[in-house]
């Protein structure tokens, strides 16, 4: 049906999450009617990307440095700390523009049906941090899911002892993404944000 190249790039397309065999056609045929000049800088901001992107040493965000904006940043509150499953996170409640404290990506959540465990997770950094950097305030911003509940609890308990923690409240339903949330709901819920029991 398809030229061998044109079916490989289809493919391709296809391993993308959220693309389909018909969304990958038409981004394939897309980037065939581009110029080739077009196709190349694609092409060169793929690969600078999965080569100079990393994680920041401190919080786990993506970023180009080895400290990123956010954890550099004088502006923000020092002792106030947003804890995430991912970077998708971090960027969808930046998009809020309410929260002015720093963040704590955990890389995941515990899910033992996947073999992901506590350890394999940045909560051993996390808990670090917390107890070496005077954080007055671990807000953990999870999404409601049975792997993100047991991670809000495991991760409560464990970072307790040394400061206050409290969880979002959720306009989202179960098994909803923070990535997909609207920025208002996102406000709302940081600003309801209630203690954890």
């Amino acid at each position: 049906m398809y030229t061998r190249p044109l079916a490989k790039l289809i493919e391709e397309f296809q391993r993308l999450p959220g693309v389909g065999p018909k969304t990958a056609q038409r981004l394939a045929l897309h980037i065939l009617k581009r110029p080739e000049t077009e196709v190349r800088a694609l092409a060169q901001a793929l690969v600078d990307a999965k080569q100079q992107v990393g994680q920041c040493s401190i919080c786990f965000h993506l970023s180009a440095d080895p400290v990123c904006d956010i954890c550099r940043s004088t502006r923000r509150d020092n002792q106030t700390l947003c804890v995430v499953a991912d970077s998708r996170d971090v960027i969808a409640i930046e998009r809020t523009r309410e929260f002015k404290g720093k963040y704590h990506v955990l890389g995941g959540l515990i899910s033992p049906m996947d073999g992901i465990g506590p350890e394999q997770l940045n909560i051993g950094q996390l808990v670090h941090r917390v107890n070496k950097d005077e954080i007055t305030e671990v807000i953990l911003a999870i999404s409601p899911s049975i792997e993100g509940d047991t991670t809000t609890l495991y991760v409560g308990q464990l970072v307790k002892p040394f400061t206050k923690v409290t969880r979002i409240a959720f306009g989202l339903p179960m098994g909803g993404d923070l990535e997909y949330a609207d920025e208002v709901t996102l406000a709302r819920a940081l600003e309801g944000r209630q203690a954890l029991s």
